[in-house]
């Protein structure tokens, strides 16, 4: 099914081609590629009006998750019973966010592939709110950016390594 990419935000150079490209191989590797899935890219202060109504929280992030199929175990691949339930939901990269706290030496794209990776993960039901959970998260992120390391020789980390 689709990948909608879009980028709303100006403060930040992005090559839609290159993040798309890493996106869908992240879904390949997920078992998720038949699903619908809406990534927009924004800014700091829409990312932080975003955070400040839905999670209460008035700063900016790197990435918020909405998802379609909100009851999802953590891993679970969503059973639709129609053609528009193919649909895992929408994630918001706050890119400007994402390049200001990227180091030296990592690579923009690799950051924004890991951080929609992340966001991914949330759509499938995953959360980090205890070390239990941030487990289960970390090694599906692992395990998805292993597999697209595996095509294109980098060596992407997790963005929840750390958490606990």
């Amino acid at each position: 099914m689709s990948l909608v990419l879009r980028n709303l935000q100006r403060a930040v150079p992005l090559r839609r081609a290159r993040l798309r490209e890493k996106v869908q191989a992240v879904r390949r590797a997920l078992g998720v590629q038949r699903f619908d899935l809406g990534v927009v890219c924004v800014d700091n202060r829409k990312i932080q009006q975003i955070n400040r109504i839905y999670r209460d929280k008035n700063t900016p992030t790197d990435v918020l998750s909405f998802p379609f199929h909100e009851n999802l175990k953590a891993g679970e691949i969503p059973q639709p019973d129609f053609p528009d339930d193919y649909n895992l939901g929408d994630i918001f990269l706050g890119v400007e966010y994402i390049f200001q706290h990227c180091q030296e030496n990592e690579d923009y794209y690799d950051i924004l592939t890991v951080t929609a990776t992340h966001g991914l993960c949330h759509l499938l039901g995953f959360t980090h709110s205890t070390e239990a959970e941030w487990r289960k998260m970390y090694q599906k992120e692992k395990q998805a950016l292993e597999e697209l390391s595996g095509h294109t020789g980098t060596r992407l980390q997790p963005l929840s390594r750390g958490l606990f």
